[in-house]
């Protein structure tokens, strides 16, 4: 028997490490196979794509993987998945055209109604805080955590296990696409019609809440002219609004193509003329009281009426020439004002002669 103290004797190698997720997250991550249809290699990777960064807040000390990073993986993946279907299915389309519809389809709403499609907000791992605001419903945080999904089916099968994905929750966009109607919801086509056609305003009604005051789901109809032609359920109104929009737009253009179809069908023919009827086809008389062969009598052609040739025009006569007008006299220059005459210089003082000495 060996003695555990001798240090001749090699330690055991160390355990293996331990997953960082719970045995609960096996669960998840086995049944988001199932939803997706298909297994995934790297669980790990799964069970992070699964993880919100409030729940990694709330358990720092057991070092887990939040789902940022493969959130950004995925954004790119996702829009090179649908980019690579919008170029097969739509080989004439211009560049532009191309990258609206790719907008379109891979936006918020497209994403989250995947991620609802599989009930990826139940296997998501929340905090406290998300989870009392009703995180598992909110369309960003499932458009997140969907791009994250997409990202971890890339990393274990490759392009060609998202192109499944896209295949099967994108194929109804795809079609809308096609149909020029890509860029409408259900609502706004839904009134397009009934304006349209049957010139009316649908309307919607709330006739039902249920659930707590941050998880209430509402229950829409929709009537159209006081027929109802739809209900529907939602997290907020406007998402109710949508759901019973969309089997009224059914319901509406199917309608629609019916009546088009009886109107095809249950068109009445264009009655023929009858020839022996008045008209301008009666066969004319001959004029011995007979008829004809069967033709109208060329009638004359009406000769156009002679127009009088109009007269020459006469000359006028030349009217004699006004006298030649005399030259108008040039103006003359007006005198210069006289200048004033300078004053004579006065006369200078004869100086007095001094008298003359007398002779002796």
């Amino acid at each position: 028997m060996t003695d555990p103290a001798d240090p001749s004797i090699p330690a055991p190698p160390p355990a293996a490490a331990e997953p960082a997720w719970p045995g609960p997250g096996e669960d998840a991550v086995a049944a988001l196979e199932a939803r997706l249809g298909f297994p995934l290699g790297n669980r790990v990777t799964a069970m992070a794509a699964l993880t919100h960064k409030s729940y990694v807040n709330e358990h720092r000390g057991e070092a887990l993987l939040d789902n940022e990073r493969l959130e950004f993986l995925g954004d790119a993946v996702i829009d090179l998945a649908v980019s690579h279907r919008l170029m097969e299915r739509f080989p004439g389309a211009r560049e532009g055209d191309l990258s609206k519809m790719r907008a379109a389809v891979v936006d918020e709403q497209g994403l989250a109604a995947m991620a609802r499609d599989i009930d990826l907000g139940a296997l998501l791992r929340l905090g406290r805080g998300e989870e009392l605001t009703g995180g598992r419903k909110k369309a960003s945080l499932l458009a997140d955590a969907m791009e994250a999904v997409v990202a971890a089916v890339y990393l274990d099968g490759g392009l060609p296990g998202v192109l499944r994905l896209v295949d099967r929750f994108l194929g109804e966009a795809f079609a809308r696409a096609a149909a020029g109607t890509l860029d409408r919801d259900y609502k706004t086509q839904l009134q397009e019609l009934a304006q349209s056609r049957f010139k009316a305003t649908p309307r919607y009604r709330v006739v039902g809440e249920s659930g707590p005051d941050h998880a209430k789901l509402f229950v829409v109809e929709l009537d159209l002219k006081g027929e109802v032609l739809g209900h529907g359920s939602g997290r907020s109104k406007k998402d109710a609004e949508q759901a019973a929009a969309r089997p009224a737009l059914e319901v509406l253009t199917r309608r629609c193509a019916e009546e088009v179809a009886g109107a095809a069908q249950g068109a009445e023919p264009i009655p023929m003329q009858n020839p022996l009827a008045p008209g301008p086809f009666t066969p004319a008389l001959s004029p011995s009281g007979g008829e004809g062969d069967g033709l109208p009598e060329p009638q004359p052609e009406p000769q156009p009426e002679p127009q009088p040739e109009p007269e020459p025009a006469s000359e006028p006569e030349p009217q004699p020439e006004p006298p030649p007008r005399k030259p108008r006299p040039a103006p003359k220059k007006p005198k210069s004002p006289a200048k004033p005459a300078r004053p004579k210089p006065a006369a200078k003082k004869a100086k007095p002669t001094p008298p003359k000495r007398p002779r002796r």
